[in-house]
């Protein structure tokens, strides 16, 4: 399938193993889900340039204004609060993507599990442990709260 636009009404971009074992991401919309062959990061990558900027340039960006060096949340498009932020290090073919507008909360399922529910009452369980999935929420919160600032008016 050909890579389709995320949109503000994008809630999470996920890796998975098909019924072949092959790689597949499920892009989970507000009110839809559909599968592609693309890998995750592929996605982000896309949405990046669609936005008109690049994975690597979102990436050293944040890197320069919050001090974040890894699993770095990336602003795809700020100005419609499209902020993603990554479940792994997005090298890896399974790290998956996750709205940060669209989190109502998340809790511990184990020590290497956590739930993730959305603010439209749906659910997903992630093979990330829970003290990982509250950082990146927070360190998303950050960035969001320091380019929000960068572009009030003085």
């Amino acid at each position: 399938m050909k890579i389709r636009e995320i949109t503000p009404y994008t809630m999470a971009i996920l890796s998975e193993l098909d019924e072949n074992e092959q790689l597949v991401t499920r892009v989970l919309e507000d009110d839809a889900e559909y599968l592609l062959e693309e890998k995750p990061t592929k996605i982000i990558e896309y949405a990046c340039t669609y936005f008109g900027s690049d994975l690597k340039g979102r990436q050293n960006g944040i890197k320069s204004v919050s001090g974040i060096t890894h699993k770095v949340p990336i602003p795809v498009d700020p100005r419609n609060r499209m902020y993603f932020f990554p479940t792994k290090s997005p090298t890896l073919e399974s790290c998956s993507w996750i709205s940060h507008a669209h989190i109502d909360n998340s809790r511990k399922i184990d020590n290497t599990s956590t739930e993730i529910l959305f603010k439209n009452g749906r659910t997903i369980s992630l093979d990330v442990s829970h003290g990982i999935i509250v950082n990146q929420i927070q360190r998303t919160a950050q960035i969001r709260y320091l380019i929000d600032e960068r572009g009030k008016p003085f």
